[in-house]
């Protein structure tokens, strides 16, 4: 399968592309009059056409009811200006919002909707389910069913545990990673993010990233005193850490491929030099391929770029949209969980019907030919399709894709880590993403988080999306 990336593992950068993405698309009417309070520095003048007062009111009423507004930082349009827009249904590759407006979407609910939102398939057989109940707080069937089908596909899983979202699966990794091998400190990279346990909120990605925040308040330095962290990339900052630490090392822990600082590639060799040096130190290599996993390829990024770690987590598209998570790895590893072994970790809806059923659901449909080829297309004609259109109108800009997952920086670029991420022009993405969301796309309003395509995008969607970008790039 081809790629396209900002850096590493044979992928080629975007800024060398050369053949020019088909843009021709009809123009759809429009007549939105701007009712939001946006920054004037940040909104292009296609903002001007869109209607949001009902979000306005209802985001206005749930900032009295929930800390910010939201349920989950990254949602509040913090680094974007403005406010978030209030979805009431989504289908396919649209959402609507609670104004009427509708949008092509490239957020995919932070990655699960690979298929699509509210695949009617899968809807049938969670009503079938939810006749049966929602919740047993005991074994089901269903839950031998999801994880014979994740062994089978992912290569490091001989054994798996669901859990309820992807920060509990890495909190449960790491925890076991730590019990087997009887060490404390793990290694991390700037600009990931493992959800918020404490141990990973050290120069951490995603909303926090998003934020501008300082690790976070709250955290005691005992939680992190054992986190070390290195730059995405950086081999030889890897092994001074090992150098400097010789036998005290428990597990190096990462995104293969960064999406929550941007999408980051790993450079040639990066992941493979992780797993070497982690055999020759027994210290274990996790992969969190929560966005990554069955999104990249049906095995996830191992898979993919062909290295086997210890320890995967996974969410998202393995509960087909409904909360979920799991983490797994060899069974000699995972034989410590309880109640197997002494490395206690539990939870009422763990492998609950609900999210077992979409997850299986979810999965046939992508194990099927050619789902694959068909996001490699798909995403990259529209990754290069914008890229094109930003530099044609003068805008510094790098961008790549593999297989359903991408990015782009406003930036000359390549980008390798965090570091390179933040050169990019945050205050130009803002106004982009105010456009494009005035142009009926929906993006994700951080210039710090990757994009997901689906199944059910068009080559319609994407020649729509590439040519309401082409007169957003005009207009900042």
């Amino acid at each position: 399968m081809a790629a396209s990336g900002i850096a590493g593992a044979g992928l080629t950068l975007l800024n060398c592309f050369s053949s020019t993405a088909s843009s021709s698309s009809s123009t759809r009417c429009r007549t939105r009059s701007l009712t939001m309070a946006v920054s004037t520095d940040q909104k292009p003048k296609t903002t001007e056409r869109l209607t949001l007062r009902k979000s306005e009111e209802a985001f206005a009423a749930a900032k009295e009811l929930m800390p910010g507004g939201v349920n989950s930082p990254v949602r509040a349009f913090k680094s974007v200006g403005g406010q978030p827009i209030i979805i009431d249904s989504v289908k396919g590759s649209r959402m609507w919002d609670i104004d009427g407006n509708e949008y092509i979407d490239y957020v995919g609910s932070w990655g699960p909707a690979i298929i699509g939102h509210a695949d009617d398939q899968v809807l049938a057989a969670l009503s079938e389910t939810m006749k049966k109940g929602t919740s047993f707080g005991a074994p089901c069937l269903l839950e031998n069913t999801l994880a014979e089908m994740v062994i089978a596909a992912v290569p490091s899983i001989e054994m798996v545990r669901f859990v309820n979202s992807g920060t509990e699966a890495c909190m449960g990794a790491l925890r076991l990673a730590r019990a087997f091998t009887g060490k404390e400190k793990i290694i991390k990279f700037e600009g990931c993010y493992h959800g918020h346990a404490d141990p990973f909120l050290v120069k951490a990605g995603s909303g926090v990233a998003t934020l501008g925040l300082p690790d976070s308040p709250g955290v005691p330095k005992a939680a992190t005193n054992e986190t070390l962290t290195a730059p995405y990339n950086d081999i030889a900052a890897v092994e001074k850490i090992f150098e400097d630490n010789k036998g005290d090392i428990a597990v190096v822990f990462l995104e293969p491929v960064v999406g929550n600082a941007g999408f980051i590639t790993p450079k040639p060799d990066f992941l493979s030099a992780l797993r070497k040096i982690t055999k020759e130190n027994n210290a274990l290599l996790v992969f969190d391929e929560v966005m990554t996993g069955f999104r990249l390829s049906y095995g996830g990024a191992q898979e993919y770029f062909g290295i086997t770690p210890d320890i995967t987590t996974l969410g998202k598209i393995i509960g087909g949209g409904l909360p979920v998570g799991a983490y797994g790895g060899r069974r000699d590893i995972m034989e410590t969980v309880a109640p197997a072994g002494p490395m206690y970790q539990a939870g009422t809806l763990s492998g609950n019907p609900l999210a077992m059923t979409a997850g299986i659901q979810t999965l046939k449909r992508i194990k099927e030919a050619g789902t694959y080829e068909y996001l490699d297309n798909i995403t990259g004609e529209l990754v290069q399709g914008i890229v094109e259109a930003g530099k044609k109108a003068g805008h510094a800009m790098c961008g790549g894709h593999i297989n359903g997952m991408f990015g782009f920086f406003f930036t000359e670029g390549p980008v390798y880590n965090f570091t390179d991420a933040k050169k990019s022009d945050t205050e130009k993405f803002a106004k982009f993403f105010w456009g494009m969301l005035a142009e009926g796309v929906y993006l994700a309003p951080s210039q710090f988080e990757a994009g997901f395509t689906s199944l059910a995008h068009t080559s319609d969607d994407i020649k729509k999306t590439i040519a309401a970008a082409e007169r957003v790039f005009r207009e900042i």
